[in-house]
Parts: C-alpha cells; sequence; structure tokens
C-alpha cells in the first residue's frame, strides 16, 4: 500500500459507535478507524486476547475504546452488551453490523445446526442489534446503520453456500429496515468488501493460484486491505453520507458486477 493521507470526518468526533467483531482484520481496521477519528468505540468479540491489546493500544493513543466479550449468536448477551456501551458512551449512533465466519463448507455436508449456526453468526444478529439500537437513533433523528455484505455470492463463489445466503440476506436487511427508519433520519446501506488481505485470508487461503485469480479479476492493480473497507464505513458513518441509504458500496477492487 502506499502512504496515502485519508480524510478527516469532524462529525465522527465523539459519536458513539458499535462494532461487532472487531478485535482482528476488518474489525480491527474498523475499530481503529473510528478511533482515530475521535469517536467513542465500543466494540464486541469471542477473541478477547486481542480484543483487549486492541482496545488498551487505542486508548493509550487517546481513544475511548471499550471491549466486551460476548458471543454475537447469544441475542440476550448481545442485547446486554449493547446496554452497558449506551450507558458507557451514549446510544450508538452509528451501528457496524461487521461479524462474520467465512468458514468453507461444503453444499452437501450441511446439517440443520450448521445452517442455524452459520445464519447466526453471519446475518441473524444483525437483525437484533438494529432491535437494539434503532430506537435511540429514531428519538434522535439520525443515525447510520451499516450492514456488512461480501462479494462472495455475486462472484458464484464455492464451498461458501450458507454464508453466501447469509451475505445476500444482509441487502435485504438493509432495503427493508432503510424505508422503515429512513422516515425518522437513519440511513441504512451494506458495505460489501471484496477479496480483503486480512491476516486470516493470508493464512488459510491466498496463495499462489489465488494470487492469479484476484490478478484476473479485480479491474485494479494490488490488493484490497482492511483500511480500505474501514474508509468506506467511515463515510457512510459520517455526516459527509446524509443522504445516501438503502445502498450497497462495493470495496473489492473492482471485481464484481454489482
Amino acid at each position: 500500500m502506499s502512504d496515502a493521507k485519508f480524510a478527516s470526518y469532524p462529525s465522527l468526533k465523539g459519536t458513539s459507535v458499535l462494532v461487532s467483531g472487531g478485535a482482528t482484520g476488518i474489525g480491527e481496521s474498523l475499530v481503529t478507524a473510528f478511533a482515530q477519528q475521535g469517536a467513542k468505540v465500543g466494540f464486541v468479540d469471542i477473541a478477547a486476547g486481542p480484543a483487549r491489546a486492541l482496545e488498551a493500544k487505542l486508548n493509550a493513543a487517546g481513544g475511548t475504546v471499550s471491549f466486551i466479550e460476548c458471543d454475537i449468536t447469544d441475542t440476550a448477551a448481545y442485547r446486554a452488551a449493547i446496554a452497558v456501551f449506551a450507558k458507557a458512551h451514549g446510544p450508538a449512533q452509528v451501528l457496524v453490523n461487521n461479524a462474520a465466519f467465512d468458514q468453507r463448507h461444503e453444499w452437501d455436508k450441511v446439517t440443520p445446526e450448521d445452517w442455524d449456526e452459520l445464519i447466526g453468526v453471519n446475518v441473524k444478529h444483525f437483525f437484533f442489534a438494529i432491535q437494539a439500537c434503532a430506537p435511540a437513533m429514531i428519538a434522535a433523528g439520525k443515525g447510520s446503520i451499516i450492514n456488512f455484505g461480501s462479494i462472495a455470492w455475486m462472484i458464484k463463489a464455492e464451498n461458501l453456500p450458507v454464508y453466501e445466503s447469509a451475505k445476500a440476506a444482509a441487502h435485504g436487511l438493509t432495503r427493508s429496515m432503510s424505508h422503515t427508519l429512513g422516515k425518522h433520519g437513519v440511513r441504512v446501506n451494506t458495505l460489501v468488501p471484496g477479496w480483503i488481505m486480512t491476516e486470516r485470508q493470508l493464512t488459510l487461503w491466498v496463495g499462489p493460484e489465488e494470487n492469479k485469480l484476484i490478478d484476473a479479476n479485480q479491474a485494479l492493480r494490488g490488493r484490497v486491505y482492511p483500511v480500505d473497507v474501514a474508509n468506506m464505513a467511515l463515510f457512510l458513518g459520517a455526516d459527509d453520507s446524509r443522504m445516501l441509504s438503502a445502498q450497497q458500496f462495493v470495496v473489492d477492487g473492482g471485481w464484481a458486477n454489482a
């Protein structure tokens, strides 16, 4: 990556932001980016070690960041965590529904239990986080909800059928809630990452053949990194995007035909 200079968003300073799955990968970049803008960031994850290290690092740098260890598939526990963050930072004005699990799985080996688990971690918590956070946004007359999708279903990726079903459903949730909440000044959009070069991806799945595939399909040279996704999230969370809703914003180097 180049040493690019990125934008600052004054409207994010002091804003309460909630991020799910914020300990590593794209989530870590989201938490870091919002904290560096002066937002008050609460985030949840099951990876307590990396999360606490990130929390300490950002607070030592002057941020206002709080972490709660939480399994987002436990709806009651997640609601309780959201309430704790609201008490500490004020009700969330920006909700970033990021947490997901893209474990590969073969369609003919998926059990009903697998289906429920994968839907739970990849889209169910989006809805219940919205249900918990939207009333305060409605009362304030403003807010931004960012649902994370994926280009996987757009490019017909293999061995991810339940994950892709959940990520496609995120678009439906965005479209539905955008009209319901838009009359109250709340924006709802889908942020769609491409193949992002996280540590997990590089360790498990990106090798020579995969790099050839990326080179053949991206319109732009180079690789897409978590910071590129976080930069879009900042824009969607800030007042600069005040008249954008019900849309999908694809950050994939120009791969998917969205």
